[in-house]
């Protein structure tokens, strides 16, 4: 399970470097270029991560550390490409990756996690980056009945 949190937070995160950078771009601030749905889809792909913790049954603070990652990856990342680079160096999915790998391998760790938990987290996210989009697309509405007079 680590060998796929490894693999998807690089898809995610790091798989095309930027010519001329040591930068590294991955699917996820690719996905936030489109419109309204490409953040959520990026979130959604990065619960997998989350859902293979819960697996592991990891200690719900590490559940709630990570879903705090998605969330705010998806929050700034609704913010036109302003959000996309955010994503670049944010990189929710490697650092929950990074946070899955240390607390799978602490032999003491507790096994509180539980499914009805990360629904509720990965609902909330969802329905906190529905509205961030839904308010994203109402400003740029009033803006544009703004400089169109109407």
């Amino acid at each position: 399970m680590l060998a796929i949190a490894d693999i998807l937070a690089k898809v995610m995160d790091t798989t095309i470097r930027i010519p001329g950078t040591s930068w590294y771009i991955g699917l996820d601030p690719l996905l936030g270029l489109i419109p309204g749905i490409g953040d959520v889809l990026a979130n959604l792909i990065g619960t997998v991560i989350l859902g293979l913790a819960t697996r592991l049954q990891l200690p719900r603070i590490v559940l709630a550390r990570m879903s705090l990652n998605l969330l705010i990856n998806g929050t700034v990342g609704a913010v036109p490409i302003l959000g996309d680079l955010f994503s670049v160096w944010f990189r929710s999915h490697s650092r929950n990756a990074a946070l899955l790998r240390e607390a799978a391998m602490k032999p003491d760790r507790e096994a509180h996690a539980d499914w009805f938990y990360v629904a509720g987290i990965i609902g909330g996210t969802v329905v906190l980056l529905l509205l961030m989009i839904a308010f994203i697309i109402w400003l740029a509405f009033e803006l544009w009945m703004m400089v169109s007079g109407g």
